[in-house]
């Protein structure tokens, strides 16, 4: 059954989230953590409502060159790497090509890093953290995020996205102390089915929304 798109695009999901998560409004030393680069605009939306900082948290899928859209598995600062071992048993990643996959998504997880302004891990220790995405559907980026995350010890940490799959928020549940989803679905592939308008988010867009919601404090990258 084909179904209709919730919302508009992502401006508009991030208005509804924040509605769910009115009681974080000005939320003592609590911190909006958007994942680059669809999140961050859910997730200024929510910081611009609830009147709380925003920060990026670079996090990168790590895929097959012959198949860039399949995720294979994530990687994330604090040397977290993640692999789904079943599927990349199928594409038989041999040593090599996975060390040469991690290496190319570093350099981009670290040029992201330095560009929006990431806060080092130190800036959100004991901070409660609402981490956004734009949608979740096999889970890998933002598991590696929230792993991620964690080592810098929060004293809260919360997802919030629009859209997630069904099984894929249960897995993720125990690494949370909470999950807001406007929707959980079975059998997830295609995130942005659920927007109307799902257009690519480019460096310039992030920095504008880093730039108007960004704490000055947290202005120092990693």
């Amino acid at each position: 059954m084909v179904r209709a798109a919730l919302w508009r695009d992502r401006s508009h999901a991030g208005r509804a989230l924040a509605q769910q998560l009115s009681g974080w409004s000005h939320t003592p030393n609590a911190l909006v953590v958007g994942l680059p680069r669809g999140g961050i605009v859910v997730a200024a939306e929510i910081a611009r409502q609830l009147q709380l900082p925003l920060a990026s948290w670079a996090v990168r899928k790590l895929a097959h060159p012959q198949a860039p859209e399949l995720a294979l598995g994530a990687i994330a600062p604090g040397g977290v790497q993640i692999w789904d071992e079943a599927t990349a048993r199928g594409y038989r990643l041999d040593p090599p090509l996975r060390q040469r996959i991690v290496a190319e998504q570093r350099h981009e997880l670290e040029r992201r890093q330095r560009l929006y302004g990431d806060p080092p891990a130190a800036a959100l220790q004991h901070r409660p953290l609402l981490v956004v995405d734009d949608g979740v559907a096999t889970g890998l980026t933002v598991r590696a995020a929230l792993q991620s995350l964690r080592l810098s010890e929060p004293s809260q940490l919360v997802l919030a996205v629009p859209v997630i799959d069904r099984l894929v928020a249960d897995a993720l549940r125990p690494q949370l102390d909470h999950l807001v989803a406007l929707a959980e679905v079975d059998d997830l592939w295609a995130v942005g089915a659920w927007y109307q308008s799902f257009e690519p988010v480019n460096d310039t867009e992030v920095l504008n929304l880093m730039m108007k919601h960004q704490s000055p404090s947290l202005r120092v990258a990693q």
